[in-house]
């Protein structure tokens, strides 16, 4: 029997494991899914990526966790939280992110399985916001954002890329958890 960090009604959100590599980097060299990537991963950045993945769980006691479809065990990909790697003027902070094998996306997974982390982050972690951000192109991952009631703050350039690179444009998004510990839905207001 799978033990799942967190369940929604389809997903398993687990640790990963050995047999996730393969699926993980055949997800990796898609270029549907790579799109608003500046490049497709090798099959050493993919494993090395997993290691960091891991790594940084645990030290930060929360992660990027792989995805299970609950009625058929098939690792689809991952969704969960992290802590960006660069500076920039809302950093240190927390993200949502996720990256889904293309057979699975249209769905629902992404918005269905990041709900459930940010609802872990605001009331277990006691994370007070969290943010996500992408290429001011990708619009199927600005339209979870938004499932998420995540409010656009703006757009920057991200530090990680060339100003010449098409994918440097970059919008920011974020959602709080107020003082009362219920989650602040996009247009409310604070009390």
């Amino acid at each position: 029997m799978e033990t799942y960090l967190l369940k929604t009604k389809r997903l398993g959100l687990r640790r990963w494991k050995e047999s996730d590599y393969a699926a993980f980097r055949e997800i990796n060299q898609d270029p549907m899914v790579m799109e608003f990537f500046p490049r497709l991963l090798t099959p050493e950045e993919s494993d090395a990526m997993i290691e960091k993945i891991e790594e940084n769980t645990n030290k930060n006691g929360f992660g990027l966790y792989a995805v299970e479809l609950l009625k058929t065990k098939e690792f689809i990909g991952f969704i969960g939280l992290s802590v960006p790697n660069f500076d920039a003027d809302f950093t240190p902070c927390v993200e949502i992110g996720w990256r889904l094998a293309y057979s699975h996306w249209g769905k629902g997974y992404a918005p269905e399985g990041a709900q459930a982390c940010i609802e872990f982050a605001f009331h277990f972690l006691k994370i007070s916001e969290i943010v996500s951000f992408t290429s001011v192109k990708n619009e199927r991952s600005i339209r979870v954002m938004e499932k998420l009631n995540m409010k656009k703050v703006k757009e920057f350039m991200h530090p990680n890329l060339t100003p010449k690179d098409p994918l440097c444009t970059h919008v920011l998004y974020k959602i709080q958890r107020d003082s009362t510990d219920r989650v602040v839905k996009k247009g409310s207001k604070n009390k």
